[in-house]
């Protein structure tokens, strides 16, 4: 299509469009402000159009289908002049046009150094190699691929050698580590074994010393009577050595009885108290524990206190003194014969003590008061925290305390 029916189409396109028009004035008044601030109403006249601008380009708006002309269309176009002014064109001149031969120059360039195209210091020979087939390039190519393939076995095989080092190291570490641990428990249960032969504690270290006491009894015996050595009189005699080692022992058996009574006394009386005096424990939210003293513990642990004072040995006077006071005004607090007697007792150790008896015949006073202050310890009316630690019913110990105290 032609650029005139082009323009045709666009032109027959536009004056198709409805567009909605609004009356316009012929003249506006507008109030305009002069430069000493005041204002005045000027009177405009407006030039309404005459005909339709005609369509020489724009676009249209596809939402509100609404079409904008390019500027052009929307200006008034004033024609340029161009006045004539003094050119070439108006001066005398002629054109004419000759042809001519102008010299022609060459030479020619000798080789010397320095000059770049024809330097020869960077000049290289080069000398064809043998013709390489693609057969050799095949077999070249399958030597390169066998060296990749053994360098890449090699380097499994390096790993694969680290690893099982590694393996092995790390069971000879477990083996000697295992058997650090059976010799050092060897060694623990050695070591308990000397101990539970040399301090007795338990019911079974004496049935252990007994039996290899009867073990060795019966193999000296045994050796004595099977001896073709010994005469009958020389075998009678040693028996009665044999008897008389064997009462020893045992007698050194009852001895270790009676000191691990003792000891084992103490320390579940030991146990006992701490026990009572141990605060209360209760698990929280965030996995920790939390430990409160109330006051039954804190009354618990005041009489503990009180009790491994009265215990302690090698105290001064002094000392000795202030541990009877305090425990005199623990006790008064309550009135019945166990707290009337242990009152007479303090008062009677405070008196020797001031007269300056000695430990030793003090001895036998002390263990009495301190049984009896653990047996006031024991009482769930004067020390609350021992409720949980009595196996006779409640209301059976206070109905004996009621008839103590009348």
């Amino acid at each position: 299509m032609s650029a005139a029916g082009l323009l045709e189409e666009h032109k027959e396109y536009f004056e198709t469009i409805q567009v909605e028009q609004k009356p316009i004035p012929d003249v506006l008044e507008v109030e305009v402000t002069t430069s000493d601030g005041s204002t005045k109403t000027v009177t405009v006249e407006v030039v309404k159009p005459t005909g339709s601008k005609p369509y020489i380009g724009g676009f249209r708006n596809r939402q509100t289908h609404r079409d904008y002309l390019n500027s052009a269309t929307n200006t008034d176009q004033f024609k340029r002049e161009y006045k004539e002014k003094f050119h070439r064109e108006v001066q005398s001149f002629q054109f004419r046009t000759r042809s001519t031969l102008m010299k022609r120059e060459f030479g020619t360039q000798m080789d010397k150094i320095g000059v770049v195209l024809i330097d020869p210091r960077k000049d290289r020979e080069v000398i064809p190699e043998p013709y390489f087939t693609s057969e050799e390039w095949l077999i070249e190519r399958e030597k390169a691929a066998l060296y990749i393939q053994c360098c890449t076995r090699r380097w499994f095989a390096i790993k694969r050698r680290k690893e099982l080092k590694a393996i092995r190291d790390e069971n000879d570490q477990k083996i000697l580590k295992r058997q650090e641990e059976l010799r050092k428990e060897e060694e623990k249960k050695h070591k308990a074994e000397i101990e539970r032969r040399m301090h007795p504690r338990t019911q079974e270290d004496f049935e252990i010393l007994f039996k290899e006491l009867e073990m060795w009894r019966l193999k000296e015996t045994e050796r004595i009577q099977t001896s073709n050595i010994l005469s009958a009189e020389e075998k009678h005699k040693a028996l009665e050595q044999l008897l008389h080692k064997e009462t020893k022992l045992l007698q050194t058996i009852d001895r270790l009885k009676i000191t691990a009574y003792h000891q084992n006394k103490d320390q579940k009386i030991e146990k006992f108290l701490k026990s009572m005096s141990n605060p209360k424990k209760w698990d929280i939210s965030d996995g920790r524990k939390t430990e409160v003293h109330t006051p039954f513990t804190t009354r618990a642990k005041e009489l503990m206190d009180l009790y491994n004072g009265l215990k302690m040995k090698h105290l001064s006077i002094d000392e000795r003194l202030d541990v009877l006071l305090h425990t005199k005004w623990t006790v008064k607090e309550f009135d019945c014969n166990l707290t009337r007697e242990i009152v007479d007792l303090i008062d009677r150790e405070a008196d020797m003590l001031n007269r300056g008896r000695s430990e030793t015949s003090l001895e036998g006073l002390r263990k009495r008061l301190a049984n009896l202050f653990l047996q006031f310890i024991e009482i769930p009316e004067f020390n609350p925290e021992a409720v949980r630690f009595q196996k006779v019913p409640k209301e059976l110990l206070e109905n004996a305390m009621e008839l103590e105290i009348n």
